[in-house]
């Protein structure tokens, strides 16, 4: 599918920054006149992918985030999280609800199910020491 327009933001792991990249990627997406519902979907599913890329990827260290997103021509809106922290062991462990890496932190482990709850695809990608990728897809019915 063709893209009809693109975006990329790049900034510090500091969760601060977390709403920064929530509100810029629901911005963007207004374009193609979501729904509020499929707007607040969009909002949530950007905060859990970057608060773990904050939270989780840079643990030891700071670093920096990006985050992209794309329009397509078909009304799919796509969006990657990227962070070059310290990744993740095991992928399939990772997504499953209530697995958290941090516990004595109180940190319920329902990252990627909340992901996948608000997206029609999530799509991660990994490896310990080089960072993590999190792609997410949604299909934008436009609002009448």
């Amino acid at each position: 599918m063709q893209t009809i327009n693109q975006m990329k933001l790049e900034f510090s792991s500091v969760p601060e920054n977390e709403g920064f990249a929530r509100v810029a990627v629901s911005a963007f997406a207004v374009q193609l006149n979501p729904t509020l519902d499929v707007l607040a979907d969009i909002k949530t599913a950007v905060s859990e992918a970057v608060t773990n890329a904050i939270v989780h990827g840079y643990a030891e260290r700071p670093g920096t985030v990006t985050v992209s997103a794309r329009l397509r021509s078909d009304g799919i809106l796509e969006i990657e999280v990227i962070d070059q922290g310290r990744g993740i062991v095991d992928i399939a462990q990772a997504m499953q609800p209530f697995f958290t890496t941090q516990p004595e932190k109180e940190r319920s482990g329902m990252g990627f199910s909340v992901m996948q709850t608000f997206m029609d695809e999530v799509q991660v990608e990994s490896s310990p020491g080089q960072g993590t990728t999190v792609r997410m897809k949604k299909r934008i019915e436009t609002a009448e």
